[in-house]
């Protein structure tokens, strides 16, 4: 298993750490295990064994976990740095072709709803990329980082989609001259063939979605951005009308299909 999916696991591992806590102590309070009573069912010495384990020693193996992952993710990064450096395809006629076909993230953005990506570059959904720090570069190229990225693995999408809660996933292929790395893609031009819509609410986490609304999202630096986000009937009642738009005009606005 390389880096990159040993921390993805671990993480999801770590996000149950606190409702494993929390069923733990409804467990041992209905056993008796805090009463110090001699006829209950688990004993007092037991249960404060348990949490010096839970609260103590579990910690410092998640610590421990994370420092070796690194550690792994360092490696591969090396290794990754060593083989771009060692990039044996002088002539992009030469590089081997790959049909490039994967899944990513983005925001909808703006009065007018455009797809942005998660680093701020907005984009339409049959698109070129440009380089926004060398106006010299026809992106990808070797030693940058622009172009248009993709998830290999809908799984790995997903994953970071938990990080980000206002993006929505999307359906891509990726055309012209790219570069293939364990877990997705880089290349020079993207169709977004699908938006997928989240299967509840993005508000409340409840009900299923119904229509888009848009509102002023405040961003790390203070700037202020006009974010789409996808609602259910109820949590869309409350945005004025000027701030609704129904799921088929979003689709015709971004000129992609959703659903």
């Amino acid at each position: 298993m390389d880096a990159r999916r040993a921390n993805r696991r671990f993480i999801k591992l770590l996000r149950l750490y606190p409702a494993f806590l929390i069923v733990s102590l409804a467990i041992a309070y209905a056993l008796g295990g805090f009463s110090g009573n001699p006829t209950a069912i688990l004993s007092k010495s037991i249960t404060y064994d348990f949490l010096t384990v839970v609260l103590a020693v579990a910690p410092v193996g998640f610590m421990i976990g994370f420092v070796v992952i690194g550690r792994a993710s360092d490696k591969e990064f090396l290794r990754n740095s060593t083989n771009q450096a060692n990039f044996a395809y002088e002539d992009a006629f030469q590089l081997p072709s790959e049909n490039m076909h994967g899944f990513k993230l983005a925001l909808i953005t703006g009065r007018q709803p455009v797809l942005t990506g998660i680093t701020g570059d907005s984009y339409r959904a049959d698109d070129s990329a440009i380089c926004g720090l060398n106006p010299d570069h026809v992106p990808p190229v070797k030693d940058c980082q622009c172009g248009f990225h993709a998830f290999k693995e809908l799984d790995d999408a997903k994953f970071e989609r938990t990080l980000y809660r206002g993006a929505f996933l999307l359906d891509v292929d990726l055309y012209g001259l790219g570069f293939v790395y364990a877990s997705g893609y880089r290349a020079e031009t993207q169709v977004v063939n699908q938006v997928f819509l989240p299967s509840l609410c993005m508000r409340c986490k409840i009900f299923p979605v119904k229509r888009f609304t848009g509102s002023h999202k405040l961003k790390a630096d203070y700037s202020g951005v006009w974010q789409w986000e996808a609602r259910c009937w109820m949590c869309s009642c409350v945005v004025k009308q000027r701030d609704r738009m129904e799921i088929s005009e979003m689709a015709v606005a971004l000129s992609v299909v959703i659903g």
